[in-house]
């Protein structure tokens, strides 16, 4: 379970890391879009250039029509995880707080609890209960692993399936009847996103390292529940390559918005401080 802790924190840093800001003028492709899976898409080379704020800001619109706005959020979900050197699975047990706080509870299969996780906008804490110590970072801790800038609006974007790294610095988009696909190109990374083009419901996330093409990270989104009053993705396969392969299934059990939650995380004073 060690791993699978580390893999979770490793999760919201990898994609995380993909943030960049975007800029370029809007831009129309023409043809038909193939049917959207986990297969990386392919975006065609044959731009043509469209420079219009007003086409800008209605693609932007559709792009977070959804997007969820909360206060709290608690969840429990089943993380599956493989990579070159096997597998894993755990129960975690989110709660987030809008701009404070995310909060983790690891279990393993016969519900015994092993890690507990507090990140806040400015501190990392990770709980080892069965080793018993507690490793305190600095926020800075997931910028010197990336080696650049996050924002934890982002990684709480991650945890409750909202889009992520789409502003209205749009490079250029593509649309036919089943999707509209928003194309988003800084200096060190391009995003694809895939939308349902009749809901603008986030199908697919797309990161691809423009100086490493090896380097890539696809989030796929599927089973959309709308119990909450807004479309929640209750399945998604986050797949990140580098050196290595690393695929991750979360399929949210129960998820609730905007009930009264706690942070609990009492550290005995017998827990050694790393």
């Amino acid at each position: 379970m060690m791993k699978i802790a580390s893999v979770f924190i490793f999760l919201l840093v990898t994609i995380s890391m993909f943030s960049c800001k975007t800029a370029g003028k809007l831009q129309k492709t023409t043809g038909v879009i193939s049917k959207v899976d986990t297969t990386p898409v392919a975006v065609t080379d044959t731009l043509k250039t469209v420079d219009s704020a007003e086409l800008i800001k209605e693609v932007y619109n559709k792009a977070i029509k959804n997007k969820i706005d909360f206060n709290t959020f608690n969840a429990k979900a089943r993380v599956v995880y493989n990579d070159k050197d096997g597998g894993d699975e755990a129960t975690a047990f989110i709660r987030v707080k809008k701009d404070s706080a995310i909060w983790l509870s690891l279990r393993g299969p016969l519900g015994i609890e092993g890690f507990r996780v507090l990140i806040t906008t400015d501190s990392i804490k990770v709980m080892n209960l069965l080793k018993k110590y507690v490793q305190y970072r600095s926020i800075d801790f997931l910028q010197q692993l990336t080696g650049l800038p996050l924002d934890f609006t982002a990684l709480q974007d991650i945890v409750v399936g909202n889009p992520v790294f789409i502003d209205s610095n749009i490079s250029s988009y593509m649309s036919d009847s089943n999707h509209l696909q928003i194309l988003m190109t800084g200096k060190l990374f391009k995003h694809l996103a895939t939308l349902d083009n009749n809901d603008y419901k986030i199908v697919e996330s797309k990161l691809d390292d423009l100086n490493d093409e090896n380097r890539t990270c696809d989030i796929a989104y599927s089973g959309y529940d709308n119990t909450s009053g807004v479309p929640f993705s209750t399945e998604r396969k986050i797949s990140l390559a580098d050196q290595s392969k690393l695929n991750i299934d979360l399929n949210f059990k129960q998820y609730v918005f905007n009930q009264p939650l706690t942070f609990p995380f009492n550290i005995s004073e017998n827990y050694k401080r790393l």
